[in-house]
């Protein structure tokens, strides 16, 4: 009785421990006033001492891992290159226009950034209208650690040593006010900034900051089955308490943790992250031919039961989106020409060419494609499935991730593929008065679109029909009546040709286009890739600029005369990724080449293994 009753108490005391230690990890995070200027950066600083008494490192697991997939030490093949074989020689008038354009991007950064460091340093975002602060991503201070890549990238030496040196003295990553956190958000954003400033940089004080990120997801895994909780009580892990995977998990959740966990163990020498998501995929490499639709999974999953086919709707967009992503970018990471990575990315672009791609009907017959989503009916016998013509910012990666999985595999099919689904989200840019693209929107498409080829539907003529279209707009807003009743909802909802309904009509400064834009000119260096991120770029800016910085927009699609109204949002993605994209694709081809680094989807850039 008595040594039970010690243990009692030890436990007691050991909970109460971790308690404290969270919540006055929590005050030294929140006690930093969001207008703080940064001090003086630590210069020369080069030794890295993992913290030993971290408290998510100390911590004890319930389920422990016993043994470790062995860790990649070095690329067994030599890939194909990414990046083209040449780039057009400029004459010194393109490059003066060239480098202006990038001094513009950058300035947008400068003065976003200058916002951030007043009005909300060490928090997670700035309000870019009222000149607030605001918390969204645990208070870690996520726009701060989104940016320090792009920092470095743009040459802007002395802010990143300044923010690296508040990284280094304030991220704790210890607790958080949040009732739970987001697992992916944390690992793309976080652990993803961290090692990405550490592979450009080599300050070993990042690496530090990421070793703990690292050990603080990596409790989520602490389950049965060793597959992670994706939105996590960490509180509850403190404490101690058993926890188990959800029954009901996001695809993109789940699948989209590689890269980054693959990362950090190939820089600390330490196989238990990389061995925490190849289990992860090679669970999806298993189930992936005997889904609804072999070939890709659903958006929703059951990793509690390893079941990777609870759902019934199918799409490269939002909730699925990064998964397959990741699938060409670990081939470039880990410098595998085959393998489980090759044969997941091959076999999910076949099924989504053959299902999801479609040509919309567009006045000028215009030749692009889009990814629409899938529907199956899990319930009928012969899976009856209806696709739909819907599409968006979360789908506009797909060109990107074709350009550059192309290359690798050697396949033009996808190159070519990428190049039209670029030029799909290019053209939903352009079709808007305002030269921006809504978040979601739906579309007529072609009649050969219901053909279960989508080769066939690149060959065969599309012309132009105003009455298909009106009757797709009706069918949309499920309304009857004729023409005369299309052209009303048309004029009611200002909706370009093709254009059938707009899901959302936001634009909250999404990356996903230019990201496509700037990989498929640096796959096949043709200018005019520059030219239309060009013309992107000053419609955005034109759209969300404010007094401060940037700001997301409540309609991108507003009436004639009518002001835009602004969101007063600014998610740390605008610095972290779409500013960056920008940025590259007016810069050397040889900055952050394709052929050396790959990104992850928050565009932190990781050295390839080679």
């Amino acid at each position: 009785m008595m040594s039970l009753g010690r243990r009692r108490i030890l436990s007691g005391l050991l909970a109460l421990f971790a308690l404290l230690t969270v919540w006055r990890a929590w005050e030294l995070t929140s006690s930093s006033n969001s207008g703080k200027v940064p001090t003086k950066p630590m210069t020369g600083y080069t030794k890295y001492e993992p913290d030993k008494d971290y408290f998510w490192r100390t911590i004890k697991h319930n389920y422990p891992v016993t043994s470790f997939r062995p860790l990649p030490t070095s690329a067994p093949d030599t890939l194909p290159p990414v990046q083209a074989a040449k780039f057009p020689t400029e004459t010194a008038q393109d490059k003066q226009v060239r480098l202006a354009r990038q001094k513009d991007v950058k300035e947008s950064f400068q003065k976003a950034w200058n916002a951030y460091k007043k009005y909300a340093w060490l928090r997670d975002e700035v309000k870019p209208v009222s000149g607030g602060a605001k918390d969204t991503f645990g208070g870690w201070g996520a726009t701060l650690i989104d940016s320090l890549d792009t920092l470095w990238i743009m040459g802007l030496k002395q802010e990143f040593d300044e923010a690296v040196y508040d990284v280094a003295e304030n991220a704790v990553f210890l607790s958080t006010r949040d009732k739970q956190i987001n697992v992916f958000e944390t690992t793309i954003r976080f652990l993803g900034g961290l090692l990405s400033a550490y592979d450009l940089s080599g300050d070993r004080r990042l690496l530090t900051k990421a070793h703990n990120v690292g050990d603080l997801i990596y409790k989520a895994f602490d389950t049965p089955n060793h597959l992670p909780i994706t939105r996590w009580n960490l509180h509850d892990a403190a404490y101690g308490y058993k926890q188990t995977a959800s029954s009901s998990t996001l695809l993109a959740e789940i699948g989209s943790l590689t890269m980054e966990f693959t990362r950090l163990s190939l820089v600390t020498r330490d196989p238990k992250y990389y061995d925490a998501v190849q289990h992860i995929s090679e669970l999806l490499a298993q189930s992936q031919s005997k889904s609804k639709v072999p070939g890709m999974w659903p958006i929703i999953v059951d990793a509690q039961k390893e079941y990777f086919d609870a759902g019934a709707l199918y799409t490269l967009g939002g909730m699925a989106d990064s998964t397959y992503e990741y699938l060409p970018k670990m081939m470039a990471l880990l410098g595998q020409k085959k393998g489980i990575y090759y044969d997941m990315y091959t076999k999910s672009m076949e099924a989504a060419s053959a299902k999801l791609f479609f040509r919309p009907m567009t006045p000028h017959d215009d030749d692009i494609l889009f990814p629409g989503f899938l529907n199956v009916d899990s319930d009928d016998v012969n899976r009856k499935s209806s696709m739909h013509p819907s599409s968006g910012h979360l789908t506009c990666f797909t060109g990107g991730m074709l350009g550059l999985g192309g290359q690798l595999i050697q396949s033009q099919e996808h190159v070519s593929y990428g190049e039209k689904l670029t030029d799909g989200c290019v053209w939903a840019y352009k079709s808007f008065r305002t030269g921006v693209m809504p978040e979601t929107f739906y579309l007529t498409p072609c009649p050969s679109s219901s053909s279960s080829s989508s080769s066939s539907q690149q060959e065969e003529p599309c012309t132009w029909s105003q009455e298909r279209w009106h009757a797709e707009v009706m069918r949309a807003h499920s309304a009857g009546g004729g023409s005369k009743e299309a052209e009303s909802i048309i004029k009611q909802h200002r909706l370009p040709p093709s254009f059938s309904k707009l899901g959302d009509s936001r634009y909250i400064l999404r990356p996903e286009a230019i990201e496509s834009v700037f990989i498929m000119y640096r796959v096949t260096g043709d200018r005019k890739w520059q030219e239309k991120a060009w013309e992107m770029w000053k419609a955005i800016d034109n759209l969300t600029s404010t007094k401060l910085a940037n700001s997301a927009v409540k309609d991108m699609n507003p009436e004639d005369g009518q002001p835009v109204e602004m969101a007063d949002s600014m998610e740390s993605f605008w610095l972290g990724e779409t500013l960056k994209y920008f940025y590259l694709i007016f810069s050397e081809p040889d900055l952050i080449s394709l052929d050396d680094w790959v990104f992850n989807t928050e565009a932190h850039p990781f050295k390839r293994l080679k």
